[in-house]
């Protein structure tokens, strides 16, 4: 039997993630079960794409990942299940699905029910299918094909010739800031050019290996292990010293010569 992981926005502190995981087990007790984060913002599904987006290909194909984030975020009920490089995806129809998938899905089916507006649709139609698609189960039974699902863009970089603007797409416990730029494209600009990063009113002129590189208190710039360029403070948290956020701006600017 695959793998089922869950990621949701119902907290820790209500009773909606064991009813689920209940549903799961009393499906199949032999069900695995793997908590990403129900700690996922209210109906957030940029946070929820950068979470699940920077592990689910981490685990071995096959495996079945559960999302309960913005659960009513399709006002006619629809949910789907897709397969996206061997792994499968239940969500609702909030356009979540695009933004974890970097290209056409392999297949989307619209899942069938009775009660499109069932008051626990993640417990009673979503967690049944992610029994059935563990324990090897045909996608396509669950619902009719469809290549009609809301689709949403995720924000793109502006590259320059001697530029890079992105932005913040996480803030993690720690206060660190997740950007969407990247080594490579950081790599790619660069050509063995100089460069600062700037953001706030702070301007750091290199990339540490980890933030204890730098002093207490001092702020530093890394590689996250996704290789995506990360902001953070010495023992501090970056987001309220910096008093920066979701999609505040951060910049890369290269200068003449090595």
């Amino acid at each position: 039997m695959a793998v089922i992981t869950f990621t949701s926005d119902f907290g820790y502190a209500d009773q909606y993630v064991a009813a689920v995981k209940a549903k799961i087990l009393s499906q199949d007790l032999q069900a695995t079960i793997v908590d990403v984060s129900h700690a996922i913002g209210p109906y957030n599904i940029a946070q929820a794409e950068y979470v699940l987006g920077s592990v689910f290909d981490e685990f071995p194909e096959g495996t079945v990942h559960l999302v309960a984030v913005d659960t009513y975020g399709s006002k006619d009920g629809k949910f789907h299940a897709a397969r996206y490089k061997g792994h499968y995806f239940l969500l609702a129809d909030n356009g979540l699905l695009s933004l974890l998938t970097d290209e056409e899905p392999e297949m989307v089916v619209e899942i069938k029910t009775d009660n499109p507006l069932m008051p626990s649709p993640v417990k009673d139609l979503l967690a049944p299918a992610a029994v059935f698609l563990a324990k090897g189960g045909n996608l396509e039974v669950l619902g009719d094909r469809t290549y009609n699902f809301r689709q949403l863009l995720n924000r793109q970089l502006r590259l320059g010739d001697h530029s890079i603007s992105g932005h913040v797409i996480h803030v993690d416990r720690y206060g660190n800031l997740i950007t969407n730029i990247t080594r490579d494209s950081i790599d790619t600009i660069a050509h063995g050019r100089t460069f600062t990063i700037h953001f706030a009113r702070e301007t750091v002129g290199r990339i540490r290996p980890n933030y204890a590189q730098v002093n207490d208190g001092e702020s530093c710039c890394i590689y996250n292990s996704q290789g995506r360029l990360c902001i953070g403070i010495n023992k501090g948290r970056a987001a309220d010293l910096l008093h920066l956020g979701f999609d505040s701006q951060v910049d890369v600017r290269f200068y003449p010569g090595s």
